[in-house]
Order: C-alpha cells, then structure tokens, then sequence
C-alpha cells in the first residue's frame, strides 16, 4: 500500500459518526479503511494522523475558477481550503461553446469575475475542447484540483441569438438545444443560467423550459441564479421550482440566499417553497456560501436593456449623457432588474476589484453615487467588480440548515480585494458555524461539503471515505480549523488544513502547497 493514513478521526461523508481507523491509500483510491481494533495497516508511507480529522475533499458547488485554474498552477485559494473538485461554467457565462465572435463579447462581459483572458491561449471553442484543456493543464501534468462544468445558457443564447431582448426563432431555440446537447454529450453535468445577466436574462420560461428538457434527457441538471434575489426572490424562486416540476429536470439552485432590506427574516418562506417542492417530487437542491455580502461586476447591477447588443453597445450608453440618466434613474429610482428590484443604495457597494491598474485606488472604496460609478465603468471598460454589503445573518443560518443545502463558495478570484469567500469559505463553515456556533454538526457539515454534491453531480465514486473511492481527501484539525481570509485580508490562506489529498497524492503536505497537480476534468456519466 502507499500510504496509510493511521489513527485518525474519520468523517466519512454520510452524516453518521465519526470512528477512529487507520485509512489505506494505493492507486489514488481508498484502499482499506481498518476501525479501531482491528488489524493495523502496512504501507509504504504512514502518516501518523493523531489529533486530526479525515473527510472526503470538499466540493465546490459553485466556482468561477473557470480561468484561474488555467493562469495559477498553485490555485492555493481552494487547495488550502481542502477543495478537491470544483463546479465552473457558473451564472450561464463561461468561454465554452463559442465560436470567435462569442468567445469576445463573454470575455468582455464577464472580465470582473475572470480579468479579460489575455494571458490564457483560450484554444479551445467546445465544452470537450475546455475539459480536454483542463486535463492538458500545466505541462500535461492536469490541474490543481478536479473541475465539472456546466453548458452556459447565457453564452448558448449569445452564440446562437445575440445579445438581443427578444424571443429565439424556430431555428435559434433548436440551435441552442443542438449546443447544450452537445456539451452535455462532452461531459458537462448539467446547464447554468444567470438570469439576472445579459444574455441569459432575455429568455423566457418557455424557452428555459425547452434546454431544461434536453438537460433531463441526458441526466444532468440545471443550475439557475434566478431573476431575483431582492425584491421579486421568492417569486423568482417558485418560477424555478415550477419549471422543474413541468421539465422533470433535477434542480439545484444557485448561491440561494434571500439579500436586501425586503427579504430580511423571510428564509422561512423559501424553505417552505422548497418543502413543497420536494413534497411534490421535484428533485431540488442549493448551495450557499456562509457570509452576507455579496459579489459580483458593477455592470451586473445594470437594467437588462442597457447590455442589448453586447458590451461594446453598454459602453456605448454610458456615453450618452440622455442614456446615462436612464440607466441611473433604474437605478436608482425604480430598482434595476440587474439589481434585483431594489434601488441601489451606493453605500452598500465597494469596489473589490479593478481591471486597469491605473485605477487601483478605487479598490476598497464605497462608490459615492451613479456618477462615479458611470466614470469606473468606462475607465475600466466594464472590468469592475464590487461587493454588495447586501445579506441577513439569520437567513443565511437558516437557510443551511436545510436538509438539501451544499457548500458552494461563489468565489471570484479576480481582484485585488476578492469576497473572502473565495479563500475561507469551507474552514469557515468547520471554524465559524460548526465549532464556534454550533448551527451544524461536524458530521452534517462534511456530508453537505462531500456526499450531497456528489450526488447531485450522479459521481459513483466521490465524496465518501469508502474502499474504492478516489482518495481525494482532506485532514484537518476540528479544534483549530479556521478561515484566514477576512474582508480587510481577504487573500489570506485557512488554519488547521495541514494536508490534501488529490487523487491519492499529496497537493498540500504539512500545511505547504507541493508541485502536485493532479486534478482533471470530471465529466457526466452517460
């Protein structure tokens, strides 16, 4: 055997309670896991795990390392947290399938979340060419850590309609059921939409509900950020949940969390939304991220029909001076739909991120009113990313204790500034709401972290501690284990993660990143 991992506090992935055993390693599998009491382990390599906790590698739900895991071979901010597989392809906008013109206007649309991608050889155009990309890596060698990927919506309708506010022809809606079929058929493990963003935003629920039925028919699911999450949420969240039920399509909602003054108290409500669901039939589950702001660019925030034509059409608004006021009185005034409904309140809104270096000093800022923000936007070409101070900490308590939620960080590590999210959210969920305030068990929440979202993903052999499985696991020190990364720091790596397993080799050993890079591309079973 190659390594054996002994005396260690073993959280398996099923919610049931902890044992000590020794646990074996060969292959990049589980090889044996001996309880206490029974025969020891001999192997190669033995780590004496006294004192420590080992859990299957924690899955990210939600992640835009779409590029990241392209550009940093370290990928330290989930690595250190003990991620061992994320999901990309988030908030219907990633760079895969495309073709030239397409590729452009997404890499223009979303480079707050990404940087613009000059410094990756984007050469891929098809969801199998960017999980093949994954699996080339570095070198070769693969990447950090694992990755599944869903079909954008958002960039589907880009490809085959534009970024025009208008019903898809005949021809277009069977165009973009041909591209989710086929980057289901690659690999991907369902379809994203960002229905607050711009293109995505302009479909309607017969649309939505036509890609939904080819995403059933090849056993994947669908992944929305829905129309709200302010002042139309829980309407926003049964349109959903309704279009599931008529689609049969397994349904699992985005960073679901009710934000702004309107919705704060009202986790119950969804919850039960969510119980009738699930009385019903529907296959549904969530992530969220354990923090009450959010993330996202500072064009989002924009209405829908200041983005029709794409991002060079928006800058182009915010030019005009007539057109410029139109966008701030939506704002403003009668509550943008790219800001959920509610009227911006600037002092909520800090800038985290900057594409143009030149413009540095923002970061860190709270924008004082629409006029300065209009200046960033052009200055930065769209490129800004901002934080909104917008969340409830009792809905966010509440709403993970639900028995289908899962861990997703929604982490943007683009910025100078990021959400600290991006590098604390899973020690965070173990340090802050398992051993500080007990809103969860250690064992539920290493079964929310590891063998809910494998399920959801339908992979056979993840997220337990059990022979057979992939070795991607993670120890950690249940007394000590924290976030390091807060909203002054937010770059700042955990505590209490000394070592990380991907595919059976050591990515972090003793608490320092190794060379390993052993992730690929996860692809869905047919």
């Amino acid at each position: 055997m190659e390594l054996v991992i002994r005396d260690v506090r073993v959280v398996d992935g099923t919610g049931g309670p902890a044992y000590r055993a020794d646990v074996g390693v060969d292959g990049g599998r589980i090889a044996a896991v001996r309880r206490e009491g029974e025969p020891a382990l001999g192997g190669a390599r033995v780590l004496d795990a006294a004192g420590l906790a080992l859990s299957p590698g924690f899955v990210d739900m939600h992640a835009h390392s779409d590029l990241a895991l392209l550009r940093d071979p370290a990928h330290e901010a989930k690595v250190a947290q003990g991620v061992t597989l994320e999901v990309l392809g988030q908030d219907g906008l990633s760079y895969a399938p495309a073709d030239d013109r397409t590729l452009g206007e997404v890499r223009a649309a979303i480079s707050g979340w990404n940087g613009d991608g000059a410094d990756v050889d984007l050469d891929w155009r098809t969801v199998g060419g960017y999980l093949d990309r994954l699996d080339r890596g570095f070198g070769g060698e693969g990447v950090a850590v694992n990755a599944a990927y869903l079909v954008p919506q958002g960039t589907v309708r880009a490809y085959a309609v534009g970024w025009t506010d208008r019903p898809a022809t005949g021809a277009e809606l069977d165009r973009m059921r041909r591209l989710v079929a086929e980057g289901l058929a690659e690999g991907a493990v369902g379809m994203s939409s960002g229905l607050t963003y711009p293109p995505g935003m302009y479909a309607d629920g017969a649309e939505l509900a036509a890609l939904c039925r080819v995403v059933a028919g090849h056993g994947g699911y669908y992944c929305p950020h829905h129309r709200s999450y302010g002042a139309g949420a829980l309407a926003a969240y049964a349109e959903m949940l309704d279009l599931a039920r008529a689609t049969g399509c397994p349904l699992h909602l985005a960073h679901a969390t009710l934000n702004f003054g309107v919705n704060e108290g009202r986790a119950p409500e969804l919850l039960a939304l969510l119980d009738a669901a699930l009385a019903d039939g529907v296959d549904v589950s969530l992530d969220t991220y354990p923090y009450t702001p959010g993330c996202t660019t500072l064009a989002a925030l924009l209405p829908g029909w200041a983005h029709e034509g794409g991002p060079q059409a928006l800058l182009a608004r915010l030019r005009d001076d007539p057109t410029a006021e139109r966008i701030r009185y939506a704002l403003e005034v009668t509550g943008s739909d790219g800001c959920h409904g509610v009227p911006v309140d600037w002092s909520t809104v800090e800038v985290s991120g900057v594409s143009d270096p030149a413009l540095a000093g923002h970061v860190g800022t709270r924008l004082p009113g629409w006029a300065a923000a209009r200046r960033l936007l052009l200055a930065d070409r769209l490129g800004t990313s901002v934080l909104q101070h917008v969340g409830h900490e009792g809905n966010v308590r509440a709403i993970m204790r639900h028995r289908v939620h899962t861990g997703g960080s929604d982490g943007i590590l683009h910025g100078a500034k990021p959400h600290p999210r991006a590098y604390g959210t899973f020690p965070h969920y173990l340090g802050r709401y398992v051993r500080e305030l007990g809103v969860l068990s250690l064992e539920d929440a290493v079964a929310r972290l590891t063998s809910r979202p494998a399920a959801r993903l339908r992979l056979p052999d993840r997220g337990l501690v059990r022979v057979g499985y992939r070795a991607d696991l993670v120890l950690f020190d249940p007394e000590a284990v924290a976030a390091g990364a807060t909203f002054a720091a937010p770059r700042t790596l955990p505590v209490g993660i000394p070592h990380v397993l991907v595919g059976g080799r050591f990515a972090v050993r003793d608490g320092r990143r190794t060379d390993v890079l052993a992730g690929r591309s996860v692809r869905r079973a047919p």
